[in-house]
């Protein structure tokens, strides 16, 4: 399969697109040119064209009207519309897989190429640096002197370095739709709905906060012993819907100890947003004394 995409300066939306293409045919001829015939031949086009229709494999943006719009506002990019076609493919044929990835990653990047701010610097002259940003620093600087070719063997390195984000970040939405099925199963099978055990620490306050609205602490096994978390507002939120109680705020060991009653209680954050037991006796009576605090 032969891929066109433009030469010269490259971008996140270009690269990622290429990127997934190539985990996808991972032998595929790629050429970068701005040569109508040779774009016209080529399988697929990328980010060239001015037409977007992946039957034809054509996955430009640039048209008159663009290439769609997400329901959020965001529009699609090259990234976007490649990622569109194949990425529930490349996520092992889950759907769900291939959303978080769009939300996690693709949409940032084809908004940024599309001039859609999606964040803000709180500090003057202070901004972290994206995705974007960094396949962008890979292009030569302004007065950088370098062939063709070199400019080429750059965006082959870029692809690279995509493919290896992009496969992270498929692998990190299959974990964490994993466990978002098992703390489901441990949200149904609750005897108090305001406690929910899992068997193992994993991601769950997406399913809790959003499934579970009478849920106030998370309970887990550790390393060395056993978790207790409160369940926060809303996701990603700071504030909880019960914190700890006051008087262990700050407490490990001993103290916590005598403050609770609990022989093996181990620390509780002085936010008070969780704590730790030895044991799973201990920590489901932490959970007690907080439910009737």
């Amino acid at each position: 399969m032969k891929v066109a995409t433009h030469d010269g300066s490259f971008h996140a939306d270009d690269v990622f697109a290429v990127a997934v293409l190539r985990l996808r045919t991972p032998e595929l001829e790629l050429v970068r040119t701005r040569d109508e015939d040779a774009i016209a031949a080529a399988d697929v086009r990328v980010d060239v064209g001015l037409r977007s229709d992946p039957a034809t494999g054509d996955f430009d943006h640039h048209q008159r009207g663009g290439a769609g719009t997400r329901e959020n506002g965001i529009p699609y990019a090259s990234f976007g519309l490649v990622w569109k076609a194949y990425g529930a493919e490349l996520c092992g044929g889950d759907p769900q897989v291939a959303a978080e990835v769009d939300a996690y990653l693709v949409q940032g990047i084809d908004a940024l190429d599309g001039g859609v701010t999606l964040t803000k610097s709180l500090i003057d002259d202070v901004r972290p640096m994206t995705v974007s940003d960094f396949v962008g620093a890979m292009n030569p600087a302004w007065d950088e002197e370098v062939t063709p070719a070199e400019h080429d063997a750059r965006f082959l390195i870029a692809v690279e370095k995509a493919e290896g984000i992009i496969e992270r970040a498929m692998s990190t939405a299959a974990a964490r739709a994993r466990a978002h099925r098992l703390v489901r199963d441990a949200m149904a099978r609750a005897t108090d709905p305001r406690v929910i055990e899992l068997d193992r620490k994993m991601p769950w306050h997406e399913p809790v906060v959003t499934g579970a609205p009478e849920a106030l602490y998370v309970i887990y096994p550790k390393s060395d012993g056993w978790g207790i978390q409160c369940v926060p507002k809303a996701v990603g939120a700071f504030g909880n819907r019960k914190d700890l109680p006051a008087a262990w705020a700050g407490l490990s060991g001993d103290e916590l100890a005598r403050v609770t009653g609990v022989p093996d209680a181990i620390f509780c954050h002085g936010k008070r947003f969780m704590a730790a037991a030895g044991s799973r006796d201990g920590v489901l009576e932490l959970a007690r004394q907080a439910l009737a605090a």
